[in-house]
């Protein structure tokens, strides 16, 4: 993400250079943003997007990676200094602060200006977003009613943007992981009573595996396959990041990285053995675990340790994983349809940030051995289907 710790950080791995106030540059985007929003109330036949070329239904670009940062829940909440928690900006040196910083002042308006967004999505050709929270507001750490109500607040957020132009957005949620009753409210409440499709969740909660017994959440996978939602599976920097500081590793290599690890306890700790028609979109690509699966296979059949639950090799599993496009390379993004198949993968840009792809219908073109019919199910048709839209 592209905040700082507080003012008062002496971990001395964070590099923290005493010239540059922490928490003037955490302030300053939210004051930003909150300046440049406007109205969430504003009627559909207000905004006026660019002109784009119409597609059939069949033919529709779907971006199903993109975020929304909510300048409201931003300044609402801001007193309980969300960076604490964010792992990329804890695990970041003063040089990574300054580039997120003015990333944010060059596309602050990218975040929450619906008419800034409709223009862009045109510019990229994309027809429809899935649009879901910027991670940096899961609020995991929250005490969990506090959790519940911030989750309902962004849920919110989210369902007015979505209202605005329903025929360009549709819309993910979040929900607090920290309380799995709590969650499961929020996620009923999300879904039945603000029309969302799924909701993102962070690849760990406080630092503790999604499959960590303390958390609970078997009934809350249980209840997302009986409602038939997306999970979209998205990490926020790699939570135990001190060998990720320089470079801006803990993004660069974090977030594969956690992403990797989060599925392979979903897989080794047997949750989508007991929910099979679990719908999770795992986002950059599924990680490093999407490419580099024959070692989890490999340890599975060597080692009595490694199979202690699961009965099938672990990527029986991970074919029933649905994956974006954010691999930033034709090649990689063709092995990833070769392993999986096109039904398995959908465009992503991870819109608004640098570290997304900006021309996703180029690189899906660019894998060249793949057929219409692929492109098509990659570019939109998946997405579609899974996120129940109707064209």
């Amino acid at each position: 993400m592209f905040y700082t710790c507080s003012s008062s950080c002496q971990n001395p791995a964070h590099r923290h250079a005493p010239s540059l106030g922490a928490s003037a540059l955490f302030s300053s985007p939210l004051q930003a943003m909150g300046q440049a929003m406007p109205s969430q109330r504003r009627a559909a036949s207000d905004a006026e997007p660019g002109k784009v070329v119409k597609r059939a239904a069949a033919d529709k670009v779907v971006d199903v990676h993109c975020h929304y940062l909510s300048p409201a829940v931003g300044a609402k909440y801001a007193h309980l200094q969300p960076v604490k928690h964010d792992a990329t900006a804890v695990y970041a040196t003063e040089l990574s602060r300054q580039v997120n910083m003015k990333q944010i002042q060059e596309r602050g308006a990218k975040f929450n200006q619906v008419e800034v967004r409709l223009k862009d999505m045109d510019k990229m050709g994309v027809d429809i977003q899935v649009v879901s929270p910027a991670p940096i507001q899961y609020f995991y750490f929250t005490e969990p009613a506090l959790g519940a109500q911030i989750s309902r607040d962004i849920n919110e957020s989210i369902a007015a943007v979505v209202a605005q132009r329903p025929d360009r957005f549709v819309g993910m949620g979040t929900i607090p992981l920290q309380d799995v009753d709590l969650a499961i409210q929020e996620l009923e409440y999300a879904v039945n009573v603000l029309g969302l499709r799924g909701v993102e969740i962070c690849t760990n909660v406080n630092g503790k595996n999604l499959t960590d017994p303390e958390l609970k959440l078997e009934k809350f996978f249980a209840k997302a396959e009986s409602m038939g939602i997306v999970l979209f599976l998205h990490p926020m920097g790699f939570s135990q990041g001190e060998r990720f500081v320089e470079h801006y590793f803990n993004n660069v290599m974090g977030n594969p990285l956690e992403t990797s690890l989060a599925l392979g306890h979903l897989i080794f700790d047997g949750v989508l053995a007991r929910y099979p028609k679990l719908k999770i979109l795992a986002s950059h690509g599924g990680g490093y675990i999407a490419s580099y699966w024959a070692r989890m296979d490999h340890a599975w059949k060597a080692r009595e340790d490694a199979r202690t639950i699961i009965k099938k090799k672990p990527s029986s599993y991970l074919e029933k994983i649905y994956f974006d496009t954010i691999t930033h390379d034709a090649q990689i993004l063709g092995n990833l349809v070769d392993r999986y198949g096109a039904q398995r993968v959908m465009l992503g840009t991870d819109y608004p940030f640098d570290m997304g792809e900006d021309h996703p219908v180029k690189l899906v073109d660019s894998v060249r051995h793949l057929s219409a019919e692929e492109r098509q199910l990659i570019k939109g048709g998946n997405a579609m289907k899974l996120f129940k839209i109707k064209a």
